[in-house]
């Protein structure tokens, strides 16, 4: 798939790494403070130029497509390890680049490898932006503020319970709008809140399209459940990683970890992806009785993904860290395009009291 041009003011390069070869996009002095952006699942480091190229002066973007996304090189996602292979793939490239310390940005997913960093690499954060960030506990398969497991083998989580028609629609490249769940069709409805477009929304398809599909990529393996839905989680590829089977430690690991950098929390008042009723929980689906079986409240109630994100962020708070939560009004999940001025208000305002 061939890779959009990159907007001026920004260069583009693929980096060679220990690990692996990544595409990166770069804005700003070299010899700038260095602001590492990291994208969420079905998108890649383009969907940043614009919030790169808004940095303050004397600061420097840098933005990698993550394994198994974008133009970066196609290699398998461990998920037994959680964000690991994601985190160390960052450090590499930081060794690279010769990058002691810098203010990470997470996007959604992107916010569970920032997780990861603090735990493994706190020495290098100068200051975290979590962007409608992952609960610290996973997505989907938990209850209760403090992410107690609804089933044993985490059922409910990981690779089989996404949308196989929209895989399909994925692989096949499809760009059209006649199917609901169209790669175009999902990016509107559910990144923003209707009926804002993107400016760049071509460049944006294009981007998530380069997406890596497969068993032991997107979405992941899984195997069956004796517990609704039946499935539960596998051992590759992201939806698997981000399963609180794998991911959901790192909540404890985040709370104690001795160097606690800054965290700057914004979300969309209407996104429906991270929420505490989140559209692809199937705590929430089950409940509105759209998947057949649900076992009740009780059992498997919609994940509350913010109240969990805000537990833990207290905690690390009382241990020593610190917080703040924005929420932005009349936005999804798509915070710093669809309300940029006031994204970029909050973000460089922190990393400049954060140098």
């Amino acid at each position: 798939m061939e890779k959009p041009n990159a907007l001026p003011g920004i260069t583009n390069s693929i980096v060679k790494t220990q690990r692996l070869e990544q595409n990166v996009y770069f804005s700003g002095d070299e010899n700038g403070t260095p602001v590492v952006f990291l994208h969420g699942n079905f998108s890649a480091a383009l969907y940043w130029e614009e919030t790169m190229l808004s940095l303050p002066g004397g600061f420097r973007g840098i933005a990698p497509d993550l394994r198994g996304y974008g133009w970066t090189e196609d290699k398998i996602a461990d998920a037994t390890r959680g964000m690991r292979d994601w985190s160390e793939d960052i450090a590499a490239l930081l060794d690279v680049l010769k990058i002691d310390k810098a203010h990470f940005v997470g996007w959604s997913m992107g916010a569970g490898i920032i997780y990861r960093l603090i735990i493994d690499y706190a020495p290098c954060v100068l200051s975290a932006t979590m962007v409608c960030p992952v609960s610290p506990y996973g997505f989907g398969g938990s209850k209760g503020e403090d992410g107690q497991a609804c089933y044993d083998d985490f059922a409910g989580s990981g690779g089989g319970v996404v949308n196989q028609d929209f895989v399909r629609l994925i692989k096949a490249g499809d760009r059209g709008t006649d199917d609901p769940n169209s790669p175009r069709n999902v990016i509107n409805s559910f990144y923003y809140k209707q009926p804002f477009k993107a400016a760049r929304e071509e460049d944006f398809l294009t981007a998530s399209l380069a997406e890596k599909i497969g068993d032991d990529r997107y979405p992941g393996d899984f195997v069956p459940s004796p517990n609704w839905p039946n499935v539960a989680p596998g051992k590759f590829g992201p939806v698997n990683s981000w399963s609180p089977k794998y991911l959901g430690g790192d909540a404890a690991e985040l709370v104690v970890t001795d160097h606690k950098p800054p965290i700057l929390w914004v979300r969309g008042d209407a996104d429906l992806i991270v929420s505490d009723n989140s559209m692809f929980d199937l705590g929430t689906l089950g409940s509105m009785g759209y998947v057949p079986g649900w076992p009740g409240m009780d059992v498997y109630p919609p994940q509350p993904m913010v109240a969990q994100t805000r537990a833990v962020f207290q905690a690390y708070a009382n241990q020593g860290g610190s917080y703040s939560e924005h929420i932005v009004s009349d936005a999804a999940h798509s915070v710093f395009i669809e309300k940029p001025g006031e994204f970029n208000a909050l973000f460089h305002e922190f990393i400049i009291d954060h140098q």
